[in-house]
């Protein structure tokens, strides 16, 4: 049985301490990190499959980290912030992370997100009526088992989040899912204030899947409803 490795990441040791007792307890391998340098270096050095990443740090913030990884990596990443503002949840998730938990947090939900993450990541395919590995709508092509996205054979890098947003879609082409929709059945939970966290994630593949963002080939939106890929 594959044992998973979450890098825990925060200037506060006792945090960091914290969070792995509970990680351990369910079977994780944990590493941790003071700040986004020595994360960097760890995730370098070893198989990561979650990042846990605190926003405020000493040498390198949660912030620049996330761009630093998301150069070449697709590692599901959770923020961590004391800051409990839509705009700062929004900007965590617009620079790449998968997820955001505000200080102070119980660390079973963090357990359960982590979890989350996982699925996702590993796997892939749980959409009912999923069979084919390769979807081809117009120039996309998308593989289920690989995790690539390629537009007019190009590949794209997408975050998890991103990739199964643009599975959903292209799975179903021609439908429409609603705001609310997309962020049950991408996250699995209940929406709340979704509109914004759905719309982030939705610009961000829309720039780097469309020569032209502002007039999507692909992904259309239908006012008032909600978003679509054409068949």
């Amino acid at each position: 049985m594959t044992q998973f490795t979450v890098l825990v990441t925060d200037d506060d040791q006792d945090i960091r301490d914290g969070i792995e007792i509970y990680l351990k307890n369910e079977g994780y391998n944990v590493l941790k990190a003071a700040d986004g340098l020595e994360a960097l270096q760890l995730i370098e050095e070893n198989e990561v499959h979650v990042i846990v990443l605190d926003i405020m740090m000493p040498k390198m913030d949660g912030i620049a980290a996330t761009f630093k990884i998301r150069e070449q990596r697709n590692i599901p990443i959770i923020m961590l912030s004391a800051k409990a503002e839509d705009s700062d949840k929004i900007h965590g998730l617009s620079v790449g992370a998968d997820d955001y938990v505000t200080k102070p947090f119980h660390p079973m939900e963090l357990v359960a997100r982590v979890k989350s993450q996982l699925r996702r990541y590993t796997k892939l395919g749980t959409y009912q009526g999923q069979q084919q590995a390769i979807i081809e709508v117009d120039g996309l092509m998308l593989n289920k088992e690989a995790k690539e996205l390629t537009v007019e054979g190009v590949p794209v890098k997408l975050t998890p989040i991103e990739f199964k947003i643009t599975e959903l879609l292209m799975m179903n082409a021609g439908r429409v899912f609603s705001i609310n929709e997309i962020y049950e059945r991408v996250w699995h939970e209940p929406a709340y204030n979704a509109e914004n966290i759905v719309a982030v994630h939705i610009r961000k593949i829309r720039e780097k899947i469309e020569a032209d963002p502002k007039n999507p080939r692909y992904v259309k939106v239908v006012w008032g409803v909600g978003y679509k890929i054409d068949k």
